[in-house]
């Protein structure tokens, strides 16, 4: 059992994406509210607020916005394809080929990391909260095992966040994640056996747990999963089966939590003052730094965009490229040079680093 994951079973409609969707007066809505009023303060303010991608937000941009809206479009539209019928004619590979077989197909597929663990139910989500078809269905634990990977993020997007750009990137990579999860489980059903995909507003699953046990990265101070040469730049895909797989260790990297523990600069730079300053907390079982959803949530519909600072800053969000794998490598060995590290960081980037400039192509927005 991985330290920070909680033995409990997490409620998708906790979550803020659930929440604020609820239509005041609706039956969802007052039984929600009935059950969580503490929540109701917090959330009814949100709604008064302009909204992810408002015009009406203060860092609106509507032509770039237009982009996150046709992806998420898209994302919407692969809900139905997240799970199929299953060939009557089953594959057998043997769990460890099938499992370097899927994983390699999954990277083929465009993924940059691949990585298997078994079901647990700390995994799985104990309501469905934002696919309002099935809003308050209880999701049974099924035992199984489940593919986790990533896809990249691009640097100078992010770096432009909390500006467009940022919400622009998050769109396109919930698309490619959707697409190779959609992809790779129905491979799987066309070997004959059951495979859902988990995509953005359709997860049934944790998907940062579910990749963190799937020794795909760290969970940081942000939240966020640390991957080894992307950090948090990344989105994240899940595909679950029956099928037996053999399971990757979790990571355990104490290094990327030291790591965090000195550095604090997502703490510093995030506008919500959402992630914590201080160390990790014990929390429903796991310790872990507590991340201030509402507060992030917040800010994004405020502003219009997902925001995305802490990822932009984070040190280990730097290209992936011979020098910076090599401060990695130097990272993930000695304690002293971390304490190096988070000062050359500052050094040469900014404690509190500047945003960047989109893309050229986007002056024609302008």
């Amino acid at each position: 059992m991985p330290e920070h994951a909680s033995l409990e079973r997490y409620d998708e409609r906790d979550i803020p994406f659930s929440r604020v969707r609820l239509k005041p007066g609706s039956a969802e809505y007052k039984a929600y509210y009935a059950r969580r009023p503490e929540k109701r303060a917090v959330d009814d303010e949100i709604r008064s607020l302009p909204g992810l991608l408002s015009h009406e937000g203060s860092l609106a941009e509507p032509v770039l916005f237009a982009s996150p809206e046709g992806s998420f479009f898209l994302t919407d539209a692969l809900r139905d394809a997240v799970d199929g019928p299953v060939a009557q004619k089953s594959v057998e590979l043997g769990p460890a080929r099938m499992s370097g077989y899927l994983k390699a197909l999954a990277v083929y597929y465009g993924a940059r990391a691949a990585g298997i663990t078994e079901l647990r139910p700390y995994h799985v989500y104990s309501h469905i909260g934002r696919d309002f078809r099935r809003y308050g269905e209880p999701v049974p634990f099924e035992p199984g095992w489940a593919i986790a990977f990533t896809v990249e993020m691009d640097l100078r997007m992010t770096r432009a966040a909390p500006r467009a750009p940022t919400v622009m990137e998050s769109g396109r990579q919930y698309v490619e994640a959707a697409r190779i999860a959609v992809q790779l489980a129905a491979a799987v059903r066309k070997m004959g056996h059951p495979a859902r995909a988990h995509i953005d507003g359709h997860y049934r699953v944790v998907a940062p747990l579910v990749a963190r046990d799937a020794g795909l990265g760290e969970i940081g101070r942000m939240g966020l999963v640390m991957t080894p040469r992307l950090g948090p730049r990344v989105r994240l895909g899940v595909v679950t089966t029956s099928l037996e797989l053999v399971p990757d260790g979790p990571t355990r990297d104490a290094t990327v939590i030291d790591f965090c523990e000195r550095c604090r600069k997502c703490a510093l730079n995030c506008p919500a003052r959402a992630i914590p300053d201080g160390g990790r907390t014990e929390t429903g079982g796991a310790r872990r730094w507590r991340i201030d959803a509402d507060a992030c949530f917040r800010y994004w519909n405020v502003i219009g965009t997902d925001c995305a600072r802490c990822l932009a800053v984070c040190p280990y969000s730097h290209a992936d490229n011979l020098f910076h794998n090599a401060v990695r490598w130097g990272v993930r060995r000695s304690a002293l040079f971390r304490r190096a590290a988070v000062r050359l960081d500052d050094v040469f980037y900014g404690r509190k680093p500047v945003p960047a400039k989109p893309p050229d192509w986007m002056r024609l927005a302008g």
